[in-house]
């Protein structure tokens, strides 16, 4: 039962991380890259198994049954923290833009390119 919900939850965050790919705006780009990227660490956690004891107990006591991986775990930690220092600079970078151009929306950033061509 637990796969079924963590498989609708995945498809939701990566349905709405989609959408907001998708949109003009360049801080709902953003945000739906970050989502993505939430999203992945949550299916690689699943994929690694949620079931299972304890690491540290499961390998001194013995007879416990299935230990969970706990380098999928870890390597999940270091996605987090490497997505969140990549989220900050996405934003700052969002920021400066919108200081350079005075708008965040992509389309207009095509016209201002094509006009600044025509010049």
């Amino acid at each position: 039962m637990t796969e079924v919900v963590l498989a609708v939850v995945l498809g939701l965050l990566f349905a709405l991380g989609t959408f907001l790919v998708l949109r003009r705006d360049v801080v709902r780009v953003t945000w739906g890259v970050t989502i993505i990227s939430q999203a992945t660490n949550v299916y690689l956690v699943t994929m690694g198994g949620i079931g299972g004891s304890i690491p540290i107990l499961g390998h001194g006591g013995g007879g416990h049954g299935n230990v969970t991986d706990p380098l999928v775990q870890a390597l999940v930690l270091t996605a987090i923290v490497i997505g969140f220092g990549t989220t900050a600079f996405a934003l700052v970078l969002t920021y400066r833009v919108y200081q350079e151009h005075g708008t965040l929306d992509l389309r207009e950033f095509g016209h201002e390119e094509w006009d600044g061509v025509n010049r």
